[in-house]
């Protein structure tokens, strides 16, 4: 799901993630309602998070739905598995997407056999899988799905609002996949596919937010090194005079479902 470079950002920012300027409560909040209703979960279905991180969306989606099941908590980063809260409701596997979506994996049991999902959820993971990969990576994950099945795919448009500087910005964009191109994967897995897109305020202090791109917050900014990311901070406090920052947190929901959910 992710090369070394990644993978390294990951495992030291695990400690902190939870931390992250957009994971205020009201945040949290809205984002697991908006998922939750976008899949329509019950507490019938068994459900995935793929690319789960701290389970830090898991948690609260959990708590709206009150599954049954456990919920599968998918990620190749083991210290990011190490901040879920021990809880039988839910289910660890360090395991990427890739590794997901090639087959069963032993260690998870029949939770991963063929149709045994019913909602499958990637947020903000897609771009970490190869543009070679993606389209069989995605039908792997479809083939998981059981015969009420859907998978979300929650993700960055290509173009973003945040306060970076230009040289991130560019880059963000000449890496970000599209939307409608991950529809297009998810319509060839066999599932119908929607893009919507969902925008959430945001407000942070420009002293606080310069700290965190200086801690590279994005693994977008790992790829840069400290004399471009010192520049950059300087470019972003230049352009920004003011003491509050204000911009929407735009997020397009890729939606998948089989033809009995349609």
């Amino acid at each position: 799901m992710a090369g070394p470079e990644t993978a390294a950002h990951y495992e030291r920012l695990a400690g902190s993630y939870d931390h992250n300027w957009s994971h205020s409560g009201a945040f949290l909040g809205w984002m697991a309602h908006a998922i939750a209703s976008s899949l329509a979960l019950s507490a019938a279905d068994r459900i995935a998070d793929v690319g789960c991180g701290t389970g830090l969306f898991t948690r609260r989606i959990r708590d709206l739905v009150h599954p049954s099941s456990p919920v599968l908590c998918v990620d190749p980063s083991a210290a990011m598995l190490a901040q879920l809260p021990a809880d039988p409701g839910l289910q660890p596997l360090r395991a990427s997407a890739e590794e997901l979506a090639r087959g069963r994996l032993a260690s998870a049991g029949p939770t991963t056999a063929h149709g045994s999902l019913d909602a499958i959820i990637v947020k903000e993971a897609i771009h970490h899988v190869a543009d070679v990969d993606r389209r069989w990576v995605i039908a792997g994950l479809a083939d998981l799905l059981g015969v009420r099945g859907r998978l979300l795919v929650v993700m960055l448009p290509t173009r973003i609002e945040y306060p970076l500087f230009d040289a991130a910005l560019e880059r963000f964009e000449s890496l970000q996949p599209a939307p409608d191109v991950i529809a297009d994967h998810i319509r060839r897995a066999g599932l119908s596919a929607s893009v919507t897109y969902h925008d959430f305020p945001l407000e942070i202090p420009k002293v606080r937010y310069l700290a965190m791109v200086r801690d590279r917050y994005m693994s977008l900014l790992a790829t840069f090194d400290d004399a471009e990311i010192e520049a950059g901070l300087a470019e972003i406090d230049r352009r920004h005079t003011e003491k509050m920052l204000s911009f929407p947190d735009r997020f397009a929901f890729v939606l998948g479902a089989r033809e009995g959910n349609r």
